[in-house]
């Protein structure tokens, strides 16, 4: 499941990319708009359900969400989860919160 399939798509036109564009052989690129997060009240984020994870060495957001959740591309979610932007916010010890409904998780977080 991509993120990027509910982005809007901007065409860049902007002349300060003219050298890049040249290099191309293009006039306008296709750029996906970032989108807007919300940030989730503590009632929210209690809505989701989750189980405990100790960080460990050799951990990675990615890998957990393979083991617990099927699919790594949804590493997102654990870090914003655990409001942790990357896995050097994260020390040994440090028990993380693995969604056990995407579905959930997703409404809440994205």
């Amino acid at each position: 499941m991509s993120r990027l399939k509910s982005r809007r798509v901007a065409k860049n036109r902007n002349e300060m990319y003219e050298g890049v564009f040249d290099n191309r052989g293009v006039k306008e690129v296709d750029q996906y708009v970032t989108p807007k997060l919300k940030n989730p009240n503590k009632d929210d984020l209690d809505r989701i359900p989750t189980i405990g994870h100790y960080w460990s060495y050799g951990d990675s957001f990615w890998r957990l969400a393979s083991r617990y959740m099927g699919d790594q591309s949804l590493w997102w979610i654990i870090a914003r989860l655990n409001n942790k932007p990357t896995e050097a916010h994260c020390t040994e010890g440090d028990e993380i919160k693995i969604p056990t409904n995407i579905a959930v998780a997703l409404e809440v977080l994205s």
